[in-house]
Formats: C-alpha cells, sequence, structure tokens
C-alpha cells in the first residue's frame, strides 16, 4: 500500500511523478502548466478489495477499476457472486452469465472462505496492504466475523471502509436486506411511475443500485482526497433507501415544500406541455419544449404554425392548463408519419427528440457507433464478449476498459503470491484446509432443461417416426447429427447431455454380452430400457454430483441490492 502523499506535492498518490514546466514568456505573460501524464489513469496505485454481489457495490467497484484501481473481488468459495448464475441468458452455451459480465470487468477474483479463522487472517494482510474495502453485508453480520470496521481500522488505519447496504446502520429498518424494487417502492419511485390512472411500474433496470453505486464510487473518490490530508481512512456508509429519497429531486421537493401529492404522468411531464412520448405510424418517438421558443419551432416543422400562435397555447402554463385539448391534437398529427420520417423532420431542430429505440436499434445507432462506446474483448472462457464501456472521458485518458470480468478464483495464488508474497508451501496449507480451495475451471455446455420432453418439433433425423435412440435427452429443436443417431459408431453428442448415457449403454453392453439384444421397433420411452430413457432421474443424479461440494456451503447473507 502507497503511503499517502501530502496535497502539496508535485507526485501522484500512485508515485507516478508529473513533470511541471513554464511555458516561454513570449507567448504569456504567466506561466501555464504542462503535464506529461504518460498514460497514467487516475486511480493507478489504488488498491480496493471488493466484497460486494449483485449490482450496486459491483457497479460502484467497476467504475473504481475503470479508473484505474487494482480491485480485488473476494469472492465464497464454490459459488462466488450470485449474478454469476442469474441466466440465462449465457454466453453462447457456457456458464458465464451476461449479468455478471456487465458489472465486472477489469477486477481480479480471489476464492476466500471469511468464516474460517486463516481466511480472516488472510483479508486483514490484504486490508494492510490496500486502500480501499468496500462491501454489502447487512449491517453487523461482517462484525460477527471481526471484518467490520472497528477491528480493521485498528489493523490498516489507512483503509477507507465503504459499507453499501439497505437501509443504513442505524434506524428501525438497519437489519432488514434491501433490493432494489424494495427500496423503490419504499422509496416512492414506484409510486410516481407508471401510466397515468395505471399500476405502478418498475424501471427497466435497477436504478436504484445503479444510483447507490454512483453516490459510493464519489464518496470513496472524496475519502481518498481527504486522506491525502489527513493520512487517516474513514468509514463510508451508503444505503439504497437514503439514494431513492434523494433522487426524488423536485417531486420530493414539491411534497416538502408545496404539500402536493405525486402522481404517475407515464412518460408525460407534470409541468412542462409538451413533453412525453407521441404515437407514430410504426412506433414511439419522444418530444420535449422546455420553452416558448422550442414550441414554435415544434409547430412549425409538424406544419401546424398556427397552434403557437393559439392564446390557449401561449404560454408553457397555459399549455399545461390545456393539456388534453393540444395533446389530442398533437397526437392525431404525429401518428401520420413514421420514425424514420419524423427523424429528418427534426433534423436540426432547437427542441430535443428522438424515437424509442429497441436495444438492437439502439446499439445500432450511427452515434453509440461513430463515438466506440461498445468494447470487445476475449474472455478465457466465453471467447468474445462485448461490454459497455464508461461513459466519461478524460482528456489525458485513463478510464477505459482493459480486461475482462474474472472467472471464479482466478487470480487466487497471483495475489498470494505477489501481493502477500506466499511462498507455495503456504498457499498448498491453505488449499489442504479449504480456505483457498483448488478451482478447475470445466467448459461445458449448460443444459437448460434436464426433463424428457418430446414435442412434434423434435428433428427425425432418421425417418422412422420416433424418438432419437442416441442419447437421454429428448428436447426441443437439437442440432441435426452428421450420420445415423443409431449407429455405435457415431461420435456425435446431444447438446444436453453430451452422450453420457450412450457410452454407458455400450459399457453395459460390452459387459453383459449375454444380454438378449433390443427388438429393433421398440420405442425408445420402453419401460425396460431404464439406462437410455430414464433421463430424468439420470439427469438429477448428475445434477446432484455437481452441486454436492455447493450444497455443503453455508448459504450467503442476504444482499444489500439486486
Amino acid at each position: 500500500m502507497t503511503e499517502p502523499k501530502s496535497s502539496q506535492t508535485q507526485e501522484c498518490a500512485t508515485t507516478s511523478t508529473l513533470t511541471v514546466t513554464e511555458s516561454e514568456p513570449a507567448q504569456a505573460n504567466f506561466g501555464q502548466i504542462r503535464c506529461k501524464h504518460d498514460g497514467i489513469s487516475p486511480l493507478e496505485g489504488i488498491r480496493v478489495l471488493d466484497l460486494t454481489r449483485i449490482v450496486a457495490g459491483p457497479y460502484c467497484t467497476m467504475i473504481l477499476s475503470d479508473l484505474g484501481a487494482e480491485v480485488i473481488k473476494i469472492e465464497r468459495p464454490g459459488a462466488g457472486d450470485e449474478a454469476r448464475k442469474w441466466g440465462p441468458p449465457f454466453i453462447r452455451n457456457t456458464p458465464e452469465s451476461c449479468y455478471f459480465i456487465a458489472l465486472n470487468r477489469n477486477k481480479k477474483s480471489i476464492c476466500v472462505d471469511l468464516k474460517s479463522k486463516s481466511g480472516q487472517e488472510l483479508l486483514y494482510e490484504l486490508a494492510k496492504e490496500s486502500d480501499v474495502l468496500v462491501e454489502n453485508y447487512v449491517p453487523g453480520k461482517l462484525s460477527e466475523l471481526n471484518l467490520g470496521y472497528d477491528k480493521l481500522k485498528e489493523i490498516a488505519p489507512q483503509l477507507i471502509y465503504c459499507s453499501i447496504t439497505g437501509y443504513g446502520p442505524t434506524g428501525p429498518y438497519s437489519k432488514k436486506p434491501g433490493y432494489d424494487v424494495i427500496a423503490a417502492s419504499v422509496g416512492g419511485l414506484l409510486h410516481i411511475t407508471g401510466p397515468q390512472n395505471g399500476e405502478p411500474v418498475k424501471v427497466g433496470v435497477a436504478v436504484t443500485d445503479l444510483a447507490t453505486g454512483l453516490y459510493a464510487h464519489g464518496a470513496i473518490m472524496a475519502a481518498l482526497i481527504k486522506r491525502t490530508k489527513t493520512k487517516c481512512g474513514q468509514k463510508i456508509d451508503c444505503n439504497l433507501l437514503s439514494t431513492q429519497v434523494a433522487s426524488l429531486i423536485n417531486i420530493g421537493s414539491n411534497y416538502l415544500n408545496a404539500n402536493k401529492e405525486a402522481s404517475r404522468w407515464g412518460t408525460a411531464h407534470e409541468s412542462i406541455v409538451p413533453y412525453e412520448a407521441f404515437p407514430t405510424k410504426d412506433g414511439y418517438f419522444t418530444i420535449g419544449t422546455g420553452s416558448d421558443k422550442q414550441f414554435k419551432d415544434f409547430c412549425e416543422r409538424i406544419n401546424k404554425p398556427e397552434l403557437s400562435e393559439n392564446k390557449k397555447f401561449l404560454t408553457n402554463k397555459l399549455r399545461v392548463k390545456n393539456r388534453g385539448e393540444l395533446l389530442k391534437t398533437l397526437r392525431e398529427c404525429l401518428i401520420q408519419k413514421t420514425n424514420k420520417e419524423w427523424f429528418k423532420i427534426f433534423e436540426g431542430a432547437q427542441f430535443p427528440c428522438g424515437p424509442i429505440n429497441t436495444l438492437q436499434e439502439t446499439f445500432n445507432d450511427e452515434h453509440i457507433k461513430s463515438i466506440g462506446l461498445v468494447k470487445t474483448m476475449e474472455h478465457p472462457i466465453a471467447g468474445e464478449i462485448k461490454v459497455v464501456g464508461p461513459p466519461v472521458e478524460f482528456s489525458e485518458g485513463g478510464n477505459i476498459v482493459r480486461n475482462p470480468p474474472p472467472t471464479l478464483g482466478q487470480h487466487t495464488d497471483e495475489i498470494l503470491r505477489d501481493i502477500l508474497c506466499y511462498n507455495n508451501e503456504k498457499i498448498l496449507d491453505l488449499r489442504k484446509n479449504n480456505d483457498v480451495p483448488t478451482l478447475t475451471l470445466k467448459l461445458r455446455k449448460p443444459r437448460t432443461d434436464r426433463k424428457v420432453q418430446w414435442s412434434n418439433e423434435t428433428i427425425d433425423n432418421e425417418h422412422l417416426n420416433r424418438k432419437k435412440s442416441k442419447c437421454c435427452c429428448i428436447y426441443d429443436k437439437p442440432k441435426k447429427f452428421g450420420e445415423s443417431s443409431s449407429s455405435e459408431s457415431s461420435e456425435d453428442e446431444c447438446d444436453h447431455c453430451h452422450g453420457h448415457v450412450e457410452k454407458k449403454k455400450k459399457k453395459r453392453t460390452a459387459n453383459s454380452s449375454d444380454s438378449p439384444p433390443r427388438p429393433p421397433d421398440l420405442p425408445d420411452s420402453s419401460p425396460g430400457d431404464q439406462d437410455v430413457t430414464n433421463s430424468e432421474a439420470v439427469a438429477e443424479k448428475i445434477a446432484e454430483e455437481e452441486n454436492r461440494n455447493e450444497e455443503s456451503i453455508p448459504q450467503p447473507d442476504s444482499t444489500s441490492d439486486k
């Protein structure tokens, strides 16, 4: 861990020296500062211990990692972050979930059993070598494991300890687990979201989680700056509910200062008209006119200049008062053309506007493509993956996507050797005690359904008007085998069971040569052929074996975000 430096020094907190020179006097009366940045990232040299899962915490630490911090993700042995299993969708028949990929780039993963004594000692040692710790356990849970702020403050006084919870460390709800949609409900967001006179609607993404992660990231940055002055770390508490209530902005102010209760307005705005999405010939187009000048430009472009001259619509206050009459006329007009036609008509307009895009349209938008917001990288298991890069650009660079999200425990040995200077013998001792488990990556296609199914859509490659005899799984739209599935020499495998039952059948045939041959016209669902047809039992047995280790591990604490 780098010793925090005074704000008066010419050196960055990462020990990378900035060269400061004065420009030639002929160019200016007083000196202009030029810095040689040499590609330095804003948080280069800062180390973050990431004990978070799901969304808010990982989003916060991903932002820090984009800015150059070394983020070490501490994960539960055998399972890791719950988001690793949140699917489908998974990426190209691998165990890598799209959910986890979206929030964990640029990080390193180490598996540590925090409930064991040696696992706790390991975290103490990492804390001594780190600048920031971020966690999202229920308040008090880490203190029970001797990993709370009071304990770590004694061990690592320089550490900035950020807790992200559902409701904060105090108050009647403090011990409750918190999810995004619950905080959005209690915090009033769902009350004001949805169609007018309709049911409450959840926002399409976890905006309360994301806002909390952003607040936490900003707080950590401020604490790092303060540490350069005090030489000490501190405790930061962020929570979903407080973030949500703070995010009510003008709607909250309306109630607090004018005693005005809020209501749902769909895409419309309570205080500005027109300001909403209008149906078009092939979708919806959103218009926002925040001034009388913008409204006039809008009316001229839709060939309705008389609307801006109508006494009922001269000002925004009048337009809000006569909302119904104005919107009825606008809807009748805008539905006459397509989104593409309106987009061309509104090009160069003074007012903001745009179509409601699908995700396909969003990522194929010419502007999104031109700024290179989507980044492509190579993942060790999933192959080529794409992520949305940082939305913030620095003139001196350094806010970038560097590495793909880690596999579970991918960097365990690297961290133990390079940061804690453990030798191979000590690492082996940890593995013997299962405090730092050995992880074996097994590439295989995930089963989407382990139960036998038969439908008319199943491909009958052999034209026998019966189920396939190659494997135990009967499934919708399987791949076409290159040869007859009844051939004993076929090496083709089922996408679900990978031919394991066929192999078992061959072994049984070899060991029981005296067994009578199966009649060729006997259907695969014959009750006498248990090795081939009882796929549900076989699949359940396989699932039980695969999950045996995971089931023996204690379940995680309730997360503070989802």
